[in-house]
């Protein structure tokens, strides 16, 4: 009963707020969305105790499907993995919703009910995802995530460029979810089954071909980059950002885009058998890591530089799962979660003291107003740029050793990604912070402080982006500290004993990180002192002009593929359905209704015209008679 409340909470928050949004209070409101949340993060807390204390707890409820050869039972499976994504969903979601009081007090009492109900809906589908024991129950949270995207993206339904943003979500999902169920078809096809303690042994994974393993771990890929936002699916997650500010923190940092980084880490033993696919998510992985990081170089929208850094930030992890480093995937969504929920919040705080503007051309100066705001946005700042000390450096730096063990070409390119990560983002907070204000007098004179619901997530996120780190210290730095590497053993050991061993010295890892760091350092200098004094307000012109316009990738998705699909329908609704289809229906009814005209002239009522026609009946009775009789 403890487990099956973890997710139950937020549904009845769900149910609470969104049956009764036309008659409570925005405070009970606030008090039942946050509350059911807080509820689920100690149930979650208690549940990540009993399993280090050594107690992995499967919950079976009922039976979800049973037909002949296959059986998938309605049931939650808390390990190693699935209870550090449960505190990181719960913890982070829960500050969310608290700083969500504030941040949308001003809507009208039902809509404030229907944005808290969509928040817990959205949590109870990201807990069933992580707590579900097989692929169907993951794959039911899976769906769900991805319509609850599309209701907090399109929240404000009225804006039309709103409802095209979260349609685009919606529909961008569905490609990567397709393949998704055609992996789970082909696993029961060959194995029976679809739960992981079945599934994910060498006795059943032998019963697969290389090539099986390798066409299923492909298509669940391709799901992971739908969900996870990587090349060619992920310009659906920079459009997110015409939602709230707290969904793009809750959909970008703790819940729906890590939801491939946990399938593909849950999936282990099966991707460590398939080393093609590794390479693939590898090569993947890194190539949108640079792709965005380069996009966020010239963007001016406060939301849609940390859109790109997200989905940036996610090559990173991919490129993780795909160098075999899957504790240090897992380090880097934990971490992730929180200096780019501080980010985003941070920004929302910024927005709020604006009135809504999101063009940082326009901000400057705020450290002087902002003063918790500047220096929790700082914190969060250094952590993703991974300074040395930070939360972002620790998983970072294991990142690049894993890609360094693996391939230098993927170690080279992945720092040169580090280094556009500083820039850019101290690009942003230079731009946003420092130097003079250059907005309207009118700005200038409402710029504060945000209220204590905002600024006390911001606090709680900016300390945990500092000391985050420190559950996983490299072996180089002190022998034994990386706790969350021991805690997480028993989910990849098997993996381990797969994937080649790659070694990489103390001596060469302090190389690398002095000499990563220090170059780090050097690009957040002179980001921080090219920006303050002269910030970036001119329009774009040459390449950076190419970057600005985000590669021309939509432009190009557009012109290839949409454009062609429009023609098609078109021409499906306007020439094939109104000349072929219709014209062949409405053709058999034009034949019976001619038919009927004719043959109604047969029923004359003169006795000699019927007594005519029985007669040539009988001859021709009498001929076919005679002359077809064998």
């Amino acid at each position: 009963m403890q487990l099956l409340l973890i997710p139950l909470l937020p549904l009845i928050g769900f149910l609470l707020n969104g049956l009764l949004r036309n008659y409570l209070s925005k405070g009970v409101i606030g008090l039942i969305g946050s509350g059911s949340i807080l509820g689920s993060f100690i149930l979650s807390i208690l549940a990540f105790m009993q399993v280090r204390s050594g107690t992995i707890v499967t919950a079976e409820y009922f039976e979800f499907i049973k037909i002949a050869g296959l059986r998938i039972p309605f049931a939650f499976q808390v390990d190693q993995l699935s209870s550090i994504f449960l505190l990181v969903i719960t913890g982070v979601g829960f500050l969310i919703h608290v700083y969500s009081t504030s941040y949308m007090h001003e809507e009208k009492s039902h809509h404030f009910a229907r944005y808290f109900a969509y928040l817990n809906l959205f949590v109870f589908s990201m807990l069933l995802l992580v707590m579900g024991s097989n692929f169907v129950i993951m794959f039911i949270g899976w769906e769900g995530v991805g319509l609850c995207s599309y209701l907090l993206i399109g929240f404000w339904f009225k804006k039309e460029d709103y409802t095209k943003a979260a349609s685009k979500a919606f529909i961008m999902n569905r490609i990567g979810d397709l393949a998704f169920l055609i992996a789970l078809f082909i696993l029961i096809n060959k194995l029976g089954t679809v739960t992981f303690s079945e599934i994910f042994t060498t006795e059943a994974l032998a019963k697969l071909s290389a090539f099986d393993i390798t066409i299923i771990t492909t298509l669940l890929f391709v799901g992971a980059t739908g969900k996870s936002a990587q090349i060619p699916l992920y310009t659906w997650l920079p459009d997110a950002m015409a939602g709230p500010t707290p969904v793009s923190a809750l959909i970008h940092a703790a819940t729906m885009v890590t939801a491939g980084i946990y399938m593909i880490a849950r999936s282990n033993l099966m991707y460590s058998m398939a080393p093609g696919t590794l390479n693939c998510i590898a090569i993947i992985g890194i190539a949108t890591a640079l792709l965005a990081a380069s996009i966020a170089l010239k963007q001016n929208d406060i939301k849609k530089v940390l859109a790109y850094s997200t989905v940036s930030q996610l090559g990173y992890m991919f490129l993780a799962l795909g160098t075999g480093s899957y504790v240090a995937a897992v380090f880097h969504v934990m971490t992730h979660a929180f200096f780019k929920a501080l980010l985003f919040l941070g920004s929302g705080s910024v927005i709020h003291a604006m009135g809504g503007e999101q063009d940082m051309r326009k901000m400057g100066g705020l450290d002087k107003y902002m003063k918790i705001t500047n220096i929790t946005f700082l914190l969060g700042c250094l952590a993703i740029a991974g300074i040395p000390g930070f939360s972002g450096f620790f998983s970072k730096d294991e990142i690049l050793a894993g890609a360094f063990a693996t391939s230098p070409i993927l170690y080279a390119l992945g720092l040169f990604g580090a280094l556009l990560t500083a820039f850019y983002m101290f690009r942003l907070y230079a731009t946003t912070f420092k130097g003079s204000f250059r907005g309207t007098h009118e700005q200038e004179h409402h710029l504060h402080e945000s209220p204590a619901a905002i600024t006390i997530p911001l606090i709680i996120l900016a300390i945990l982006s500092v000391v985050g780190g420190f559950i996983g210290i490299p072996e180089f730095l002190m022998h034994g500290a990386h706790s969350l590497k021991d805690y997480l053993h028993p989910i990849f050991e098997k993996s381990y004993a797969i994937l080649p061993a790659h070694h990489v010295s103390h001596s060469t890892e302090w190389t690398l990180t002095g000499v990563s760091s220090l170059l780090i350092i050097i690009m957040v200098v002179l980001a921080w002192t090219r920006y303050s004094k002269k910030p970036d307000i001119e329009e774009a012109k040459g390449f950076g002009k190419l970057l600005q316009e985000k590669w021309y990738v939509d432009e190009i998705y557009q012109s290839v593929i949409v454009k062609p699909l429009n023609a098609l329908g078109a021409f499906f609704n306007n020439i094939f359905e109104k000349n072929i289809v219709d014209g062949i229906v409405n053709g058999v009814g034009r034949l019976v209704n001619y038919g009927g005209r004719q043959l109604r002239w047969l029923q004359s009522g003169q006795t000699g015209a019927y007594i005519l026609m029985m007669v040539i009946g009988v001859l021709i009775v009498f001929a076919l008679q005679f002359f077809l009789r064998k």
